[in-house]
């Protein structure tokens, strides 16, 4: 018995075709997103190789790698003699950074529980507002709440001379991560399905233990995202910290004295510098070990929130 295969029909063919082939409102927002994308990776080779090329004179020349990373002395204005040491400058950097969080982190993921399951859904709407005017607030407003406010609470409070300070300038950072912190520690936590509440509150559980026990490990990796962009972003912050930490070059032996961060020696003297000399490269230097820390600190992010996910 002949078996003959015929050809599909026209119209069949057609069908098929057409039902591979995606719309163009679908084409265009893949090429959108795939355009976002790939400019993000340029815009930050970009970046890095305007920090590079600008930096690199100083870093071929005059660099010396034990004097500009474990020497507290900056003097790029030196007549006697020129020395470029970051030292105070990374340490004041790193202390400033460190003790905001350990103000803001736990301050604002707590707040983000509250405002994601214990209050009423009037009340959040409310408080999200707030949130985000607080976070609209310029960075030299903060700076002048530093100086006018809490410079004389620290005196006041702790008796010491000056109250423009590495804790000062703490404070001023937390609060400025605080929006931050709470509106993507809040987006973690709603994404938690409902059904883990859910299943949770039908075994009898309260909301104290359904937020503890049932919400905090299934949105950690949200909340150790928002804690670490807080991270980035008192690592980043420049006006306001020039303003409240005294803008001393000193290695703090307390969080009551004055100190000086890598942001804000970059702010103070780039307008100062000659375009192309010595001072300059090594400010274009500065950028680049700041580059290198925020890289740092995204890399590691995505290390642990990968593991725990795994």
């Amino acid at each position: 018995m002949e078996i003959k295969v015929t050809e599909p029909a026209p119209l069949a063919m057609e069908w098929r075709q057409k039902k591979k082939e995606k719309p163009l409102g679908e084409k265009i927002i893949e090429g959108m997103i795939k355009t976002g994308g790939v400019s993000c990776i340029v815009l930050i080779a970009a970046i890095l190789f305007f920090i590079l090329k600008e930096s690199y004179p100083f870093l071929v020349g005059a660099f010396n790698f034990k004097e500009f990373f474990f020497s507290e002395e900056w003097y790029p204005a030196s007549v006697v003699k020129i020395r470029y040491g970051i030292l105070a400058l990374l340490t004041g950097t790193v202390l400033v950074t460190v003790i905001s969080m350990l103000i803001a982190v736990p301050l604002g993921l707590a707040c983000a529980f509250y405002i994601s399951e214990f209050c009423s859904p009037k009340v959040r709407e409310i408080y999200k507002i707030l949130i985000e005017f607080l976070a609209a607030i310029p960075s030299v407003v903060w700076g002048f709440i530093a100086i006018m406010m809490i410079n004389p609470t620290i005196i006041q409070l702790f008796d010491v001379p000056i109250g423009l300070n590495i804790l000062n300038a703490s404070i001023i950072l937390a609060l400025m991560s605080l929006p931050l912190i709470i509106s993507v520690g809040e987006d973690a936590l709603r994404a938690v399905p409902e059904t883990y509440r859910e299943a949770a509150e039908a075994l009898g559980a309260t909301r104290w233990e359904v937020a503890t026990r049932i919400l905090l490990p299934a949105a950690k990796n949200g909340l150790m995202a928002a804690a670490l962009l807080g991270v980035g972003r008192a690592l980043g912050e420049t006006m306001a910290v020039l303003m409240a930490t005294g803008h001393s070059i000193q290695i703090p032996n307390s969080i009551f004295e004055p100190g000086r961060t890598l942001t804000a020696t970059i702010a103070a003297e780039l307008g100062e510098s000659p375009k192309g000399g010595e001072h300059y490269q090594a400010l274009f230097a500065i950028g680049l070990v700041l580059f290198c820390l925020s890289f740092v600190v995204n890399l590691t992010a995505d290390y642990l929130i990968r593991g725990r996910r795994q």
